[in-house]
């Protein structure tokens, strides 16, 4: 395993014994009566002090959300948290208060001075994101990704809450079953730049094209991962699309602000809403019929698998060419260098209240 980054010695309480804050050790008879001998002993004491530090430190993982006060990523700093305990790992947990590329890389950048063991970030931008990760990986930290991946040089690993065509074709599919398969949709995304989202759109307007022709998809629109701004731009959809069937909200703040607006336009059951959200927000909204579908994965057993996955690869456990990663009593598959964490999950009326996050 390789060995933890060590920290700095505590400062010294005396000119002649710079160790002498550490606790434990007992007085040792003062080296200036072997002049001959104080390089070579001074030099061994300060080698053993120092491994002695290395061993008790522990490993600093550094992880980051796309925005920190983001529900979703509340809900997987939770199972972070929990794997972190497990595991006895230091967890800092820090990103922009809102969708920002470029405080994302001012934020690396701090880790990398600060010489954390492991980083592990949802890009808002794939390409903005990988030179500071690149960086990183030069200085000997452990990167990799998760939700949203960065360019594949940039990491060792991206933990894939569920491949791209997955999440789209089961967002398409479930538009097509709540309204019959024909009529006009729009989507409302966080951002036009990020990642994961114009993957997921890719495979949404493929699954759309191959099985659903009399579907049209009208209008896509960022919120900036806002709830206030999703509930305007799907007023501003309906203003626009008068024969609107469907909204999508394929980022978890714009399913209830799309909810919201068909709620105050007094088109529920006319205008469908579903997305990619969490079940503790969406739930009024789906036992008032607002809302016909949430469409996730346990976000928290997302946080938990990156920190149990980065920690593996930092201890040389998980490597690339591995074809599965076991935490447990659970095996995750690994295609190429894809961690993934299992299939899309559609919450309803009838199972939504046997979930808590």
């Amino acid at each position: 395993m390789p060995p933890r980054r060590s920290p700095a010695l505590p400062p010294a309480r005396s000119s002649s014994w710079p160790w002498a804050s550490v606790p434990g050790p007992p007085a040792v008879p003062r080296i200036k009566n072997f002049p001959m001998k104080t390089p070579r002993l001074l030099a061994l004491f300060l080698a053993t002090a120092v491994a002695a530090l290395a061993a008790d430190a522990k490993l600093m993982f550094a992880l980051m959300p796309k925005a920190k006060g983001n529900a979703y990523f509340l809900s997987v700093k939770a199972g972070a948290e929990k794997a972190a305990k497990e595991l006895n790992v230091e967890l800092l947990f820090d990103g922009p208060t809102d969708t920002n590329a470029a405080k994302q890389n001012e934020i690396v950048e701090n880790w990398i001075t600060l010489g954390v063991d492991v980083i592990a970030v949802a890009a808002e931008n794939r390409d903005g994101i990988s030179t500071a990760l690149r960086k990183a990986r030069a200085q000997g930290i452990t990167v990799l990704t998760y939700d949203a991946d960065a360019q594949a040089a940039a990491r060792s690993f991206f933990v894939n809450q569920a491949t791209p065509q997955g999440i789209g074709y089961t967002l398409m599919d479930e538009a097509a079953r709540l309204t019959g398969g024909e009529g006009e949709f729009a989507i409302i995304t966080a951002t036009l730049t990020a990642a994961n989202q114009r993957e997921w759109q890719k495979h949404i307007e493929a699954r759309l094209a191959e099985k659903y022709p009399k579907m049209k998809l009208v209008a896509v629109r960022p919120c900036d991962d806002l709830k206030d701004r999703a509930q305007s731009e799907a007023t501003a959809l309906m203003s626009a699309h008068q024969n609107l069937k469907l909204i999508m909200a394929i980022c978890s703040p714009g399913v209830p602000g799309a909810a919201e607006a068909v709620k105050q336009a007094g088109r529920a059951g006319a205008v469908k809403v579903i997305g990619l959200g969490l079940p503790n927000e969406n739930k009024r909204y789906v036992h008032e019929g607002v809302t016909d579908a949430v469409i996730l994965w346990d976000t928290g057993d997302l946080g938990y698998l990156t920190v149990q996955a980065g920690v593996a690869l930092a201890d040389g456990k998980l490597k690339a060419g591995d074809q599965q990663f076991k935490v447990g009593n659970r095996t995750f598959a690994i295609e190429g260098d894809n961690i993934l964490l299992g299939s899309p999950f559609v919450f309803t009326r009838e199972n939504i209240d046997r979930f808590d996050f």
